[in-house]
């Protein structure tokens, strides 16, 4: 009886394979640095396309107002798709 290969280690997504982002801004148009269990639920996040990233702001505008971010500027890679826009109500 053989066994079966064992899976490959995580890994975090490379840029290429999610390369919309999000860039979190106060009103000044500065990056918002967020921390601790902030950070890991709305920092970095990443997406293999425009749509995803567009549905995930779209569900969790409200909570980043709540956290002092005030405008976001979404980015292919480096490239800046369109922004800033308002995360006021």
């Amino acid at each position: 009886m053989t066994l079966p290969e064992q899976p490959a280690p995580y890994r975090p997504s490379a840029p290429a394979e999610n390369p919309w982002h999000w860039r979190l801004e106060d009103s000044s148009g500065a990056e918002v640095t967020l921390t601790g269990a902030d950070a890991q639920e709305y920092a970095d996040q990443a997406f293999p396309n425009q749509g995803d990233a567009e549905s995930w702001i779209g569900e969790i505008w409200s909570a980043l107002a709540d956290l002092g971010v005030t405008q976001v500027t979404l980015f292919e890679v480096d490239r800046e798709v369109y922004g800033p826009m308002s995360l006021s109500a």
